[in-house]
């Protein structure tokens, strides 16, 4: 019978908690480890503190199984998994802390033959700093213990899905490594495992988000050279696209999320000089927030000099993305807070999330009838085909209406 080693997830957010999950689904017994107690407690108790379609059947399955359990500190384990957020601090250096963090808890733990497999999209060059880490505390593990570099590379919304069929790129701090986390990814991946040295595992990483972000900032150059121009951009990209060889895709209020806002910078801090047109790309997204901002505060002064008074605005969508509830480097709340602090009159909409400490929330149909100005951030699913009266004023940042 194949032998199934025991786990540690440290990290149960939106990549943890679900390969977690679909780990301890193939019968190998995970630990889950957060610092948040209150996420630990709701995970024993079977339930999920996240939106993932799926993800919440799975967990309380595993866990009745007794095979996933969560706690706020690691135990011993056969191979520990790290998926830590790596987010960046001032002038965009990348901030490494979480995940050394994370090392450093395991470092006890570990015994010889352990694997070590980083998942955190990190700077090139991390996984060998957790090698000097883990041997300057454990000398006595040097060549004992194997380290590897595995991104994940999922959609949110479908996460469960990915982890399980999307190719992967493992790359060791050695051979033996490589190997070791590629048998290890077999138990629970079906797409294929493409083996490679850390170095190599970390910039793929990096890359292939820096690359998204690059088709993404030449669709919204365009959307806000057609306004100027007086141009449908979504016909004209529509038509644009008729060419075999053309696929541009469709702009939006600007990039979010933990990975296409931020991983492009980890590869400007570390080659500032070589990095022009991805910086140019961080550049050009970040812009089209501010330009969106511009468009709706416009609006509203508009409105206020043709009517006479102070326009109520629909903020519709505040998560990156459509159709999820994750509100990280979002521009669409960018774009609702920056109205609010402004003192414009703003209703929140995100029918993806019940409720929110920081902001006051409304149904689509409440903020419809309310609002004067329905500004579409958010190509979210409910907003679809709604019936919007003729004496709203709508900016459509996403291409709802076409």
């Amino acid at each position: 019978m194949e032998h199934k080693p025991t786990v540690v997830m440290m990290g149960l957010g939106y990549i943890g908690l679900p390969t977690a999950a679909l780990i301890s689904s193939r019968g190998l017994k995970v630990t889950g480890v957060d610092i948040r107690e209150e996420v630990v407690d709701t995970i024993n108790q079977g339930k999920i503190h996240i939106v993932e379609p799926d993800l919440d059947g799975l967990v309380h399955h595993v866990v009745n199984k007794g095979l996933l359990q969560a706690s706020t500190s690691p135990i011993e384990a056969e191979v520990y998994l790290i998926a830590v957020p790596t987010p960046f601090k001032g002038d965009h250096v990348p901030d490494i802390s979480y995940v050394l963090s994370a090392v450093d808890k395991i470092i006890p733990t570990l015994s010889e033959n352990a694997l070590i497999i980083l998942e955190s999209t990190s700077p090139v060059g991390t996984t060998e700093k957790i090698q000097q880490r883990i041997f300057e505390t454990r000398p006595e593990l040097k060549d004992k213990i194997y380290i590897a570099y595995c991104p994940e590379r999922v959609l949110p919304g479908n996460i469960l899905h990915e982890l399980k069929h999307n190719d992967r790129a493992i790359g060791g701090i050695d051979e033996t490594s490589t190997q070791k986390a590629i048998s290890f990814y077999k138990h629970f991946v079906v797409g294929e495992l493409h083996p490679t040295n850390a170095k190599t595992a970390e910039m793929v990483k990096l890359v292939e988000n820096a690359s998204r972000d690059n088709q993404i900032a030449f669709a919204n150059e365009l959307s806000m050279i057609c306004d100027k121009a007086g141009i449908n951009v979504w016909e004209m990209i529509a038509l644009a696209n008729k060419h075999p060889r053309v696929n541009i895709l469709r702009p939006g209020t600007g990039v979010g999320g933990h990975c296409i806002a931020v991983d492009p910078w980890f590869i400007v801090s570390e080659f500032p000089e070589e990095s022009q047109v991805i910086k140019k790309a961080r550049e050009v997204n970040n812009y089209k927030t501010e330009w969106a901002i511009e468009k709706v505060k416009n609006a509203a002064l508009q409105f206020k000099v043709d009517r006479g008074r102070d326009a109520v605005i629909a903020c519709m969508g505040l998560a990156f993305k459509p159709d999820i509830d994750d509100l990280r480097e979002s521009p669409a709340l960018y774009l609702t807070e920056s109205l609010e602090t402004a003192d414009f009159n703003v209703l929140g909409v995100e029918p993806n999330i019940e409720s929110d400490s920081t902001m006051t929330l409304h149904a689509i149909s409440d903020a419809i009838e309310k609002a004067d100005i329905i500004a579409f951030l958010v190509a979210h699913n409910e907003f679809k085909n709604i019936q919007i009266p003729e004496n709203k004023i709508v900016i459509d940042f996403v291409g709802l209406e076409n």
